[in-house]
């Protein structure tokens, strides 16, 4: 069984060396009968950045199958969220790889670590359906308060785009010259024509 190990070293730990986390992380393996395969450690990165170096190397060469198993000292060096977490673990288990949180002791290769998973993907669509929930009542409140939801309309002047529109001037020419979409020109110039065509059947009946 190939394992790659992972480790990390926040900015907030200056000074602190990983090696403790990797000699750890080697002591465990060799343990369980494991060969480490590669270790990919970051230095003086939060965990809270986007890329880290380490990190995307061991996601790439998880891709190409170089190991069986992901061994980490704990869940907060590793993800920088549940979600990040989750989502590094659906991509292990369609490459058929174990993970391993040495301090937390879970292993998804066994029974219980396979239950924490399930636990944790439940807690996170939970989260999801209850911000998507609060966004929607949120909506449905300032609807209710009478505020206009959506993008702010912008402002053009439909009688220019009329006289542009008179003079052969394309839809998006006039867009450009009014600083708005081909498509906003549009709209204003049909809705101005509605309001003439309406102004001019209410002064047919009067």
């Amino acid at each position: 069984m190939k394992a790659a190990i992972y480790a990390r070293v926040s900015t907030a730990n200056n000074g602190q060396d990983p090696t403790m986390q990797t000699r750890e992380l080697r002591e465990y393996c060799e343990r369980r009968g494991w060969t480490v395969a590669g270790e990919y450690v970051d230095i003086g990165i939060s965990g809270t950045k986007e890329k880290r170096p380490g990190l995307d190397r061991l996601m790439g060469d998880a891709h190409r199958r170089r190991f069986d198993a992901v061994v980490v000292w704990k869940f907060d060096r590793f993800a920088r969220s549940v979600s990040h977490l989750l989502r590094a673990l659906e991509t292990f288990k369609t490459q058929g790889i174990d993970f391993v949180s040495y301090s937390e002791q879970m292993d998804t290769s066994t029974p219980a670590g396979k239950m924490v998973f399930t636990v944790l993907g439940a807690v996170a669509e939970l989260e999801r359906s209850l911000i998507v929930e609060r966004v929607k009542a949120g909506l449905r409140n300032a609807r209710a308060k009478g505020k206009r939801i959506g993008r702010p309309a912008s402002e053009v002047d439909a009688s220019q785009i009329a006289r542009l529109r008179a003079s052969n001037v394309s839809w998006r020419e006039i867009g450009r010259k009014l600083g708005v979409s081909a498509r906003t020109v549009r709209r204003a110039h049909a809705a101005r024509g509605k309001t003439v065509s309406g102004q001019a059947a209410a002064s047919a009946i009067d």
